[in-house]
């Protein structure tokens, strides 16, 4: 699209190919969870709408962790750090084909503050998300203060008018949550690579803070909402 953003759409395990040999400063990523198969549906109340209990198509499939791990560890730069949105059952498997490779493996924690209800209370709620995080000796760290050095974060899930309605994406990711790993992790001008990148929203934050990205998506709609997501983000930049 422009200098300082790149946008292909297809399958990521061929795209990454194409990139160079420690070319990415960041790798920051939200990858399926695999939990579809464990989907029982909506909840259906006699009193309210639906409560919405499903997950995409494409998270049902089968995926596979060790296919992207070798890509990924050959296009972090030595001082880049790398963070995976991931879920409890596949949180071991990512474990083990990364943490041999870097100095440092590490869990940060997104809580969700309006997280759906179980109405029937049993048991508990979804209301944390896991980020597994890699980085070696000498990676970029931002941090600002203490406080800032807590590996957790609180923010309500996507929701109002950032949330995107058509296409919908049942995972997408609140910007409020991805700036702050951002910037805590690159610094200007670093390169943020994201290839699963949904509807951009990855990108729309490393966009606002001035940061470069590359993404990746394997969907069409999502593909092309995510282009028309950067171009409207970069019109208003250039106001």
């Amino acid at each position: 699209m422009n200098s300082n953003v790149m946008l292909k759409c297809g399958d990521s395990r061929e795209l990454l190919r194409e990139l160079p040999d420690g070319s990415v400063d960041m790798i920051l990523t939200d990858p399926p969870y695999n939990i579809g198969k464990f989907s029982t549906g909506n909840i259906k109340l006699p009193w309210r709408k639906e409560i919405n209990n499903d997950v995409a198509e494409w998270d049902r499939q089968d995926f596979n962790p060790e296919e992207w791990e070798h890509e990924f560890r050959r296009l972090l730069k030595p001082c880049g750090n790398l963070f995976v949105f991931t879920s409890y059952n596949m949180l071991g498997r990512w474990h083990s084909c990364l943490d041999r490779y870097f100095d440092t493996t590490q869990m940060f924690v997104w809580h969700k503050t309006n997280p759906p209800p179980k109405i029937y209370k049993a048991g508990f709620l979804n209301s944390c998300e896991l980020v597994f995080c890699c980085w070696n000796r000498g990676h970029v760290w931002n941090f600002s203060s203490q406080a800032m050095m807590h590996n957790f974060i609180e923010s309500p899930i996507c929701m109002g008018a950032e949330r995107l309605k058509n296409p919908h994406h049942p995972t997408q990711k609140p910007v409020k949550v991805l700036s702050h790993l951002i910037e805590i992790a690159s610094n200007p001008n670093d390169i943020v690579l994201d290839p699963f990148m949904g509807v951009g929203s990855t990108g729309a934050a490393a966009l606002a803070l001035a940061r470069r990205f590359i993404g990746f998506e394997l969907h069409d709609a999502y593909y092309r909402a995510a282009c028309e997501r950067m171009l409207e983000l970069k019109d208003q930049m250039n106001k």
